[in-house]
């Protein structure tokens, strides 16, 4: 059996097993502070030369998070198939509604059996879109993980500009320190950051071509 024949198959299990590794990987600190601290070294001159703010950071890397997982999707995923499959299971579910309105049993059984082959077709545009996840997981999560390590160094470090640097005002919520708790218990940080990749993911998608998912 080949992996294209692999992935058709088993794909969703394999991105949805891997999501879970990429979580449990966020628990381990050895892990996460060990990764943050090698890309820190690559990046740290940098950020700390031009002096840039936290959530300055957060918007360069939500614009690269963006970039490189659209780029990913456009790809990986057959969007025009995708939107000829969702046009064919509207066509469908109308069609059977009308069937079972009108209580035509005959054409209903005629459904009944394409039923099968279209939720086959659903199924397998819903595991293509899992199909990039594990690559975009492969570089977004070290981002998270420097972003974290990042953001620790700060609180530690006193030769930084620190309400400059840890403050951020966000939409309906205020001002806030980015590690203080704003949705829940999801802090200031990563909801700039939701706010940040969705808004710039959207321009990409657009300038890209890539149809919604």
């Amino acid at each position: 059996m080949d992996l294209g024949k692999i992935w058709e198959r088993y794909g969703l299990y394999i991105a949805l097993g891997f999501m879970m590794l990429m979580m449990i990987s966020y628990s381990i600190q050895w892990l996460r502070v060990g990764v943050g601290q090698s890309i820190d070294l690559a990046f740290a001159p940098l950020v700390e030369g031009f002096r840039i703010p936290f959530f300055i950071l957060i918007v360069i890397l939500s614009a690269f998070t963006g970039l490189y997982s659209s780029t990913i999707q456009k790809y990986t995923i057959d969007y025009e198939r995708m939107a000829k499959s969702q046009e064919r299971m509207k066509e469908f579910q109308a069609e059977y509604r009308e069937a079972q309105l009108s209580q035509d049993e005959k054409r209903i059984k005629k459904l009944e059996a394409k039923k099968d082959r279209v939720m086959r077709e659903q199924l397998e545009m819903a595991q293509q879109q899992y199909k990039p996840m594990a690559y975009i997981l492969i570089l977004t999560v070290p981002i998270f993980f420097w972003l974290l390590y990042r953001l620790g160094q700060i609180h530690s470090t006193l030769n930084i500009p620190y309400d400059s640097m840890i403050m951020i005002t966000l939409p309906y919520a205020g001002s806030h320190n980015l590690t203080d708790p704003v949705l829940w218990v999801m802090p200031a940080w990563i909801i700039w950051y939701m706010i940040c990749s969705l808004t710039i993911s959207q321009v990409i998608r657009k300038a890209l071509n890539i149809g919604g998912i």
